[in-house]
């Protein structure tokens, strides 16, 4: 059976011909794993006219993408999205399927561990492989109320499966020059044989896509209370970004746990993350350290935010952000005095 199962497979997730960073980020960690244990990363693409995806899947570090392209599959439906999974995944035999913890990702990989049978740990935070002979797949995720880290293997049935938090792995440079191999899978699932039907799309006005914003403002219990999200959102609108929160807040019912970043919420990787008013304790910022920017303000100088932070701002953030939003409105450089001092 070891020799059997090969290779390293990622579900490319996509809505509308465009990925979802999860996918890209967990190429990125089979590219790594695969490395330790001498195996190659394949990606599986499934939608209608996603060529491109595959040929993506391959620049960020794919050595060969798996192509159903059909019209059945051009919004995600678990029943042809599944069957035509299995159906790869029983021909190429990887030792190791991936796959992103987002709503569609987690209702796709326990449809499919059920049918093949085999393990399946989900929500992971932390991936790793023994090395050869065993390459056991080492997945680690929070238990027990956060309090420690359970790591979970899967040793006696192929494929082992995981599904991983979005913006916890780093998805490698979009690479051009790579090159690799493009393989189309036939699927002939008819429309009528379908039980489900996509109708319409309606848009949670209130929903939050935490995981692929590129600009986060997260307010934290120093805000002081739910009204102070108003002005941190105006902050947000302003610079085409998205509110997040630490837990307190959420705890305390100022904002809803859609907003939540941090080891029980949503782990972040955007280009700039503003944190205001917010502490730094462990459980927030292992949510957000992945960040390109982080700027914090707060008025403790000795907050261990500015532990993590690229840019501190010492100050009252009732004074600090209503500046902030001024100069952004005006176009104009900062000026000093706005109510305390960077670090």
């Amino acid at each position: 059976m070891e020799l059997e199962y090969q290779g390293i497979m990622v579900w490319v997730e996509q809505r509308d011909g465009i990925a979802k960073p999860v996918s890209w980020q967990l190429i990125g960690q089979a590219r790594r794993l695969a490395e330790k244990i001498g195996a190659e990363v394949f990606a599986l693409v499934q939608g209608h006219q996603v060529e491109h995806l595959a040929q993506e899947a391959i620049y960020y570090g794919a050595d060969r993408a798996y192509l159903v392209d059909h019209p059945v599959l051009k919004d995600y439906r678990t029943q042809p999205y599944s069957v035509s999974t299995l159906e790869v995944i029983r021909q190429v035999k990887p030792e190791i399927v991936l796959i992103g913890a987002t709503y569609q990702g987690r209702d796709l990989a326990g449809a499919i561990a059920t049918h093949l049978p085999t393990g399946l740990t989900a929500d992971t935070t932390m991936l790793d492989v023994e090395p050869n002979p065993s390459r056991l797949l080492l997945a680690s995720r929070p238990a027990f109320s956060e309090k420690l880290m359970a790591t979970i293997l899967c040793k006696k049935y192929k494929p082992q499966m995981a599904t991983a938090r979005p913006g916890i792995f780093e998805a490698l440079p979009r690479d051009e020059s790579r090159t690799g191999q493009i393989l189309r899978v036939p699927f002939d699932m008819k429309e009528e044989e379908i039980a489900t039907k996509v109708l319409q799309f309606y848009q949670d006005e209130e929903r939050v896509n935490l995981e692929d914003a590129q600009v986060i403002v997260a307010g934290g219990r120093g805000i002081g209370g739910p009204e102070g999200f108003a002005v941190l959102k105006e902050l947000a609108d302003l610079l085409g970004g998205v509110v997040g929160a630490s837990r307190p807040c959420v705890e305390q019912g100022w904002i809803k746990n859609t907003h939540q970043v941090g080891q029980t919420g949503k782990t972040v990787r955007p280009k700039l993350y503003i944190a205001v008013g917010i502490s730094g304790a462990v459980q927030h910022t292992i949510g957000m350290t992945g960040s390109d920017v982080i700027v914090a303000i707060n008025k403790d100088p000795n907050a261990p935010i500015f532990n993590v932070a690229h840019y501190g701002i010492v100050g009252d953030w009732q004074q600090v952000v209503p500046e902030l939003i001024r100069v952004i409105k005006a176009g104009k450089p900062a000026v000093a005095g706005a109510g305390g001092a960077a670090k």
